[in-house]
């Protein structure tokens, strides 16, 4: 592994080979490409599995035995695989990046083998300070056992060792501990590391006598119904990820070479949360942190399975974006949209516990699925003048499904709207408005309408005229109060008679109502700029219920300074009930009038005290 560089002669260029720093090697790949020291363990049952399946391939009855000892501060791997000469000891193991899969006399790599990438034992460095490898050939039964023995300073041996050194073919690797790593080489670490990486290789793995593969897979075991499957695999689901499922999908893709299963979370997650998953590669363990595993919408579930055709990265840690990938990724969303729709065909209960939970994550498929939404429409809840309702029931119900873009525009139009018959769905949570907007390709027939401040005011009723003349002093001096706020006064009749005045405005109207404190704050520069965006959007309105008995005490009300205060009082009321965020500018008012009426109370000054 020490190339020297060979001397150019005089006047002539020559070719000279690279000097490889052995221990910066090995801490670039400890720092930058493997997650953690644990690797060595993979890559040692890589070689181990990959030397078994190669000479398996030329004698299909050959034993199939790996065996690690971990004793006296080192690791001992014992394998019964195809095994190596002095020749290949020399080829293979003293050159950095060659890969025995690949070499003349091993067999060209295939889809049979777990190693792609030659790094073999130099990541055993990691952990260890010297190696020592003993092995045999099986293709060439006559030659003798040959050992290799490296060490981090980039020295190797080689010798032949007399024939009862390794009576039968196979590979011996000896592992000595470097300073400060013998954790990783005590038992305990090794049987856990190695049952985390081979519990579904093919073949029988064991730590001492401990057994370390587990097959068949959970997700493959014959069990005696349905229900006891779903047991058994809620309780492997504990054991891995350390919940209980809603439930287990399973995920078989026989054509890519994919078996396994998704458990569904049993708590609601953020849809922004990367789903994490567990991925083998022909049994052994290449990542439990996959995140492109599944379409982004499929939030609501942890997966593991085990692939025969996707492509690791060079760490062999992550998943290689690929046109193969994009197909299982297709493939697997897929499986999970029908278990969706079966329960919805055939398990209603089971379907609502879930939406109970993961309605969000539906909501996002549906959204740029029609399929999918058309199937979940009775199903999925959303907020409505008429309770939690599914958009099929709603619409059935009201003969235009009327929306409001966000929560706070709800929040004003629902108690008014309700009493007055119109049905309101709150499409301000995440993916509803999509989702109500997208009701009529799935409907036909549907009406769909965004609800404006214009259309609640519409439904309200009128004033007599002669009762509305009667009290234009008391409407005068309110909107001159309220004009500087952006808001108009009108009046009207509605129920219930117990909400004195109802605060309506729309997107244009707040963000009018934005530009116009933006410019008061400004400079000269950007206020001149602000003003120049100065539009036309509709004013917000405080709509007063003629019906209700404090508006019609307070229009009775002759003092113009009095009626400015009452109605600012009317105004943060009518704010605080519709649940929205005060400006400064609001909260100063509600002060000022909370104020004023305490002096008026006080001192009994005005008129119809």
């Amino acid at each position: 592994m020490d190339y020297q560089s060979s001397q150019p002669s005089q006047g002539s260029l020559s070719p000279r080979t690279f000097q490889v720093d052995l221990r910066g090697l090995v801490d670039l790949l400890s720092h930058h490409l493997y997650s953690s020291p644990k690797v060595y363990l993979r890559e040692l049952l890589q070689n181990a599995v990959d030397a078994i399946t190669a000479r398996r391939d030329e004698e299909p009855g050959a034993p199939a035995r790996v065996r690690l000892y971990a004793e006296g501060g080192g690791l001992r791997v014992e394998d019964t695989g195809v095994g190596l000469t002095e020749s290949d000891v020399h080829s293979l193991l003293a050159t950095i990046g060659r890969s025995s899969k690949r070499a003349e006399g091993l067999q060209e790599a295939r889809s049979d083998f777990l190693g792609q990438f030659g790094i073999g034992l130099l990541a055993c460095f990691v952990v260890a300070e010297r190696i020592r490898v003993v092995s045999r050939s099986a293709r060439t039964p006559g030659a003798p056992p040959v050992e290799w023995t490296a060490r981090d300073d980039g020295s190797y041996t080689v010798r032949s060792l007399p024939g009862s050194a390794r009576p039968e073919p196979g590979t011996t690797v000896h592992l000595t501990a470097r300073p400060g790593a013998a954790e990783w080489l005590a038992p305990e670490r090794v049987l856990t590391l190695a049952r985390d990486f081979g519990a579904l290789l093919p073949y029988d793995v064991r730590v001492g006598e401990e057994p370390v593969t587990d097959l068949p897979a959970p997700w493959d075991r014959p069990y005696p119904s349905p229900s006891s499957r779903r047991v058994a695999l809620a309780r492997h689901c504990h054991e891995l990820f350390g919940f209980t499922p809603l439930d287990s999908i399973d995920l078989a893709l026989p054509p890519a070479g994919i078996r396994g299963v998704a458990y569904v979370l049993p708590a609601a997650v953020s849809p922004a949360q990367r789903a994490t998953h567990r991925v083998h590669l022909k049994g052994m363990l290449l990542t439990e942190r996959a995140e492109q595993l599944l379409p982004d919408w499929a939030f609501f579930v942890r997966c593991v399975l085990d692939a025969e055709s996707l492509r690791p990265t060079a760490s062999r840690e992550s998943l290689y974006e690929d046109e193969t990938l994009a197909a299982v990724r297709e493939a697997l969303g897929e499986r999970i949209r029908s278990w969706l729709t079966g329960l919805a065909a055939g398990d209603p209960e089971r379907l609502t516990a879930f939406l109970a939970v993961h309605h969000l994550g539906v909501k996002s498929l549906a959204r740029h699925d029609r399929e999918m939404l058309r199937t979940m429409l009775p199903w999925l809840p959303f907020e409505t003048t008429d309770g939690q309702l599914s958009l099929e029931e709603f619409a059935q119900r009201h003969p235009v499904v009327h929306f409001t873009r966000t929560v706070e525009e709800y929040r004003q139009v629902a108690p008014i709207a309700s009493a007055q018959g119109v049905g309101v769905v709150n499409g301000g949570y995440t993916y509803d408005g999509d989702l109500v907007e997208a009701l009529p390709s799935v409907r036909p027939g549907t009406v769909v309408a965004e609800l404006d401040a214009d259309t609640v005011t519409a439904h309200l009723d009128a004033v007599d005229p002669g009762e509305e003349l009667a009290l234009s002093g008391f409407l005068t001096a309110a909107r001159a109060k309220l004009d500087p706020l952006g808001c108009d006064v009108v009046l009207r009749a509605f129920h219930p008679l117990s909400v004195p005045a109802l605060h309506l405005d729309d997107r244009s109207a707040r963000h009018e109502q934005a530009r116009a404190a933006a410019e008061e704050q400004a400079g000269d520069l950007w206020a001149g700029i602000l003003g120049s965006l100065r539009g036309s959007a509709p004013r917000a309105r405080l709509v007063l219920n003629h019906l209700n008995p404090l508006v019609r005490h307070i229009g009775s009300l002759k003092d113009p300074e009095l009626i400015g205060t009452a109605s600012e009082s009317l105004y943060g009321q009518a704010l605080l009930m519709a649940q929205r965020p005060l400006r400064p500018a609001d909260s100063a008012l509600l002060n000022r009038a909370f104020i004023g009426l305490l002096e008026w109370a006080t001192h009994g000054e005005g008129e119809g005290r």
